[in-house]
């Protein structure tokens, strides 16, 4: 059987059994779950990794791959037939190379473990999740992870210089070249960038960091209405260049709930408005009050709050990051991010908010997202948050973007939640293309089947 087999070649201690990893919670995100694996794995390092796979792709055994176990499409759920394999034990930044600006990191290594690790050096890595405390890196690389300060930064994509990969069959693909121009052929890392664990698993990367910003400012916006948070975008591109990290966009709903009595965050004004925005620069704290100031005296921004120490930036995201809160004070929750152009989001957001008015009796709506990178987020509780409501929901959230540039998933991933409609985002020869690739390098199947497809 192939759990003996691995227990054979790895050794009983990397090979949970049934029972006991059913004690282990299969998820970060939501409700827990208890895990449901025939066994869990935990290799050491990339030779273990390329015995699992051999031996399962043999025995035609179909795998999990997991990392922290935050994603919310369902990319790591297993049903209790498949062998979990966890990167938690390949967790070490083997180097952080100053010079070249690079650090090379094992995939189970948590994300703000490598932020800590690096601000000795005074560098920064630029992805920055809600869930960093858990994330892995590997997981990033395989959801090409965006977050909150993709404006300057970019997503994952945009930050992996060089990857090691196991394939079904066991074979070590090693492209870890760190430099920035490399124009040789197919570009062989970029298929494992967002593929979810559906074509090999990522055990170490290399990644592309930046310079420690010296200071910091956070703006929370007060405004009267859309184009005003457009404007103040596009002009702070402008203004601040490179400078700029997020541009974040509130609704007022997602406001009132976030600052609520139970939300253990602050309201940032006595006043309420129509909008709110969360801007964010780097080493240009005198410079955010000149910019800010002639569009308060246009009426323009009705209102703003400067925070400069760690203590008042803190206070000001934990108002647009402590989702979990949303989930605790509605169940079950509908989660959906999306992509589409800034000047279509004002009116996409009156289309959904409209229709899910008039199709619920009982809505509560939350909108908010990256503004800056144009990505929204929706956290969705309406009728009796069954089968059939989620299915009306995902309707009325996902028809407005079929006429408009736009993505049913800017950063989460397909998984198993959105791939009913994932024809929204791909033509049909786009995906018969991405089926032939998955068919031509896993063969028998056994890579976190039915995910994406």
């Amino acid at each position: 059987m192939v759990i003996e087999a691995l227990q054979s070649v790895l050794g009983k201690e990397k090979v949970i059994l049934k029972e006991e990893a059913g004690k282990r919670i299969g998820n970060i995100f939501g409700k827990p779950e208890k895990m449901k694996v025939k066994a869990l794995v935990l290799p050491t390092n990339t030779n273990d990794v390329s015995h699992i796979l051999k031996i399962c792709n043999e025995h035609k055994q179909a795998v999990i791959p997991m990392g922290g176990l935050s994603n919310v499409v369902y990319s790591a759920l297993s049903d209790g037939s498949e062998i979990g394999i966890s990167l938690e034990k390949m967790n070490q930044i083997e180097k952080i190379d100053t010079e070249n600006r690079t650090a090379t990191v094992q995939s189970g290594v948590i994300l703000q473990q490598l932020q800590q690790a690096l601000t000795a050096s005074d560098l920064l890595f630029g992805l920055d999740l809600g869930s960093k405390g858990s994330c892995m890196i590997g997981g990033n690389i395989a959801t090409n992870a965006g977050g909150l300060q993709a404006v300057k930064y970019g997503v994952m994509r945009n930050l992996v210089l060089g990857l090691q990969v196991v394939l079904p069959d066991g074979s070590i693909i090693s492209d870890l070249n760190s430099v920035m121009k490399n124009n040789t052929g197919y570009d062989l890392k970029q298929l494992f960038i967002g593929s979810e664990g559906t074509l090999g698993i990522i055990t170490k990367a290399i990644l592309k960091l930046d310079t420690l910003a010296k200071e910091k400012s956070t703006a929370f916006l007060g405004l009267s209405e859309f184009k005003n948070a457009s404007k103040i975008l596009a002009q702070a591109r402008s203004f601040f260049g490179d400078k700029l990290v997020s541009f974040e966009i509130l609704w007022p709903e997602f406001y009132e709930i976030m600052t609520n009595e139970r939300s253990g965050n602050k309201k940032p004004f006595t006043e309420t408005y129509p909008l709110y925005a969360i801007m964010e620069v780097i080493d240009s704290n005198k410079l955010l009050d000149t910019f800010l100031e002639p569009f308060l005296e246009n009426n323009e921004l009705q209102n703003a709050v400067i925070g400069t120490s760690d203590q008042e930036r803190k206070q000001i995201w934990g108002i647009r990051e402590k989702v979990d809160h949303i989930m605790n004070e509605f169940d079950p929750v509908f989660l959906f991010d999306i992509s589409l152009p800034v000047s279509e989001m004002e009116n996409y957001h009156k289309v959904v908010r409209e229709n899910l008015y008039s199709n619920f009796q009982q809505v509560h709506y939350s909108i908010y997202g990256h503004m800056g990178d144009g990505n929204l987020h929706l956290m969705l509780n309406c009728g009796d948050g069954n089968i059939e409501a989620k299915a009306q929901v995902e309707k009325i959230v996902y028809e407005p973007l079929k006429n408009i540039p736009s993505s049913i998933s800017a950063e989460h991933g397909i998984g198993l939640s959105k791939k009913k409609w994932l024809s929204f985002s791909r033509s049909e020869n786009e995906i018969a293309l991405m089926k032939l690739i998955k068919k031509a390098i896993d063969p028998n199947n056994i890579m976190n089947p039915g995910k994406i497809f």
